[in-house]
């Protein structure tokens, strides 16, 4: 069941990691066809700005806890789109998004303990060099909070 309880504990796990988000699987291994997740993102964590070029990876999620901001991006790196998901007191009622492959986009927690239902194919495979934008810092590079912080202001915080 995914009650408040799950989303209690995936929120400790994701406050505690140094990533300051966790993922935890709905589905059984990396190689299933239809992954299904909660990610919970603290707001000083950074998703890179990314995309995914296989056409079967569309990328589903619903805010289920807290405020995201979701950021579309066009091929130099200017946001072309940006979007409060959650049904927060300062969110728009817009609770998800569906973003389809080949799209660059990131998210960031706008308030703590964010949680999102996420839904895209599988398996599992890491990002490629071509899905990861040039134009952003590595979410370990030393600007990367900056960088965070301007995607951040995008919002309002």
């Amino acid at each position: 069941m995914i009650d408040t309880a799950l989303l209690d504990a995936v929120c400790a796990e994701a406050a505690a990691s140094p990533r300051r988000r966790k993922n935890h699987n709905l589905h059984e291994s990396d190689d299933a066809a239809a992954h299904r997740l909660l990610n919970a993102v603290q707001p000083d964590s950074y998703i890179a700005p990314h995309r995914h070029l296989d056409p079967a990876k569309a990328e589903t999620f619903v805010v289920l806890r807290g405020l995201m901001g979701l950021l579309i991006f066009d091929d130099a790196g200017n946001i072309v789109a940006a979007q409060k998901l959650g049904a927060g007191e300062t969110a728009t009622g817009v609770l998800g998004a569906d973003i389809p492959a080949g799209i660059w986009h990131a998210a960031v927690a706008l308030q703590p303990d964010t949680v999102i239902l996420e839904a895209k194919a599988g398996p599992y495979r890491p990002l490629a060099a071509a899905e990861r934008a040039p134009w952003a810092p590595a979410e370990d590079a030393p600007e990367a909070a900056v960088y965070l912080a301007s995607l951040r202001a995008r919002f309002g915080v």
